[in-house]
């Protein structure tokens, strides 16, 4: 038996770092789409586009390691709760790499048209986003459930940040209808960073009930 817990936490062990290379991963895209956004550069929105098929390759090899040590290393009820957070965090990286793909696609979508402004809180945003995925995997890391829920209050930043560009490009929209195409494409890729915000307080819920044992919502937004 003390054998076979050995080898759970060793594997563990390289689950948590394959967790975080695919949150490494996912914050680069995040940064790239964004920029080629800013830059309207369609080279850098098709590698984005190119390397989620990569994204997508990490969440199959995680899926596959947390079902085989369901099936080989029988995992009493606290190990349960890890493999369970482990596959859902990992469902949740994956969509975010999707969310960033979209970001590029718009991008791609808006050619070589000028913005109707330069980007100011879109990148914001994305900042934001990122530097909550990073604290994120770390709380997992460390099974740091307080930190976690530190993290949630977070989002009501990026959740403002979304309304001052929603409401600023719906001004725009109003003022000029020729622009309203290229507005909406903005309009959605801060959509997209609002929800790459929203899944890492799904991490963070993930957390705080890996920790505790304890399913909560974090931090019920308003909006």
């Amino acid at each position: 038996m003390q054998t076979t817990r050995k080898t759970f936490r060793e594997n563990m062990k390289a689950l948590e770092k394959d967790m975080i290379c695919a949150g490494e991963m996912v914050n680069v895209a995040i940064d790239r789409s964004v920029e080629a956004l800013r830059d309207l550069d369609i080279e850098k929105a098709g590698k984005v586009v190119k390397d989620d098929l990569l994204i997508n390759k990490k969440r199959w090899e995680i899926e596959e390691q947390c079902i085989h040590l369901f099936a080989t290393q029988q995992p009493v009820a606290t190990d349960l709760r890890e493999l369970i957070a482990v596959l859902s965090i990992n469902t949740d990286l994956e969509r975010m790499g999707d969310h960033a793909e979209g970001i590029a696609k718009i991008a791609i979508m808006h050619g070589n048209k000028p913005l109707i402004k330069p980007l100011v809180d879109i990148p914001r945003m994305a900042e934001k986003a990122t530097d909550m995925l990073t604290k994120s995997l770390e709380a997992f890391v460390n099974r740091d459930a307080e930190s976690a829920k530190a993290i949630c209050d977070e989002d009501d930043e990026v959740d403002k940040l979304y309304e001052q560009v929603y409401r600023e490009l719906l001004s725009f929209m109003t003022e000029n209808p020729t622009i309203i195409t290229r507005a909406t494409y903005l309009l959605w890729a801060a959509h997209n960073l609002e929800r790459i915000a929203d899944r890492v307080t799904n991490i963070c819920e993930r957390i705080v009930f890996l920790v505790t044992g304890t399913m909560e919502e974090i931090n019920v937004s308003n909006y």
